[in-house]
């Protein structure tokens, strides 16, 4: 059995892409299915282009359904995964302790910065939200780089400079910015699920 899936060959093959699989598991097959994914996430961290993975148990009793978010470097490493013999055997048992099949949705590029756990599927903000909130995390990032390497960066040739701050920069938005951006404007970002959740 297949997970229900939004298209991956429709994006840019180069980009991370994050994939977002809910899963509504039956009543009493809780530890089973935890154990199963467990293991297929220690299969999956084997391959070529694996970012990581994070499991969101449900919110109360009776909401049976999980939430698996991992990550992949590009489209080539997600597809290898996803063909992966390794990966349809325990996908067949782990469909077995569903109530449903699998929903999976997959984001790319920018929209993978304005992820939030929880969400299903995955709505991303509207773009002039995901590009103000952006320009904040960007601009006291260059700055911070620049306030900090300023001196040594004026010696360095134009082409090498830029290329060492657009990476350290990316590098801060990426794995330290962008994620606690996106926290701290939630509420902003996803006013129906703010006002929902109270």
């Amino acid at each position: 059995m297949t997970d229900n899936q939004s298209g991956v060959g429709q994006q840019d093959s180069t980009a991370p892409f994050t994939v977002v699989v809910s899963r509504r598991v039956k009543k009493g097959q809780q530890d089973a299915f935890e154990a199963l994914s467990s293991q297929m996430t220690e299969r999956a961290s084997r391959f070529p282009g694996y970012l990581g993975t994070a499991m969101f148990r449900p919110a109360s009793p009776d909401d049976p359904e999980y939430r698996i978010v991992f990550k992949f470097q590009d489209r080539e490493s997600l597809a290898a995964w996803e063909a992966s013999e390794e990966r349809a055997e325990l996908l067949e048992q782990i469909e077995s302790l569903l109530v449903q099949p699998s929903e999976r949705e997959v984001t790319s590029g920018i929209v993978t910065w304005f992820t939030l756990p929880g969400q299903n599927p995955v709505t991303p903000p509207p773009k002039w939200k995901m590009t103000i909130v952006s320009w904040l995390a960007l601009y006291p990032a260059v700055t911070l780089v620049f306030l900090l390497f300023g001196d040594v960066l004026a010696q360095v040739p134009l082409l090498l400079r830029t290329l060492l701050v657009t990476a350290v920069v990316m590098l801060l938005m990426s794995y330290v910015l962008m994620p606690r951006m996106t926290r701290w404007f939630a509420f902003w970002l996803f006013p129906n699920t703010a006002r929902t959740s109270r």
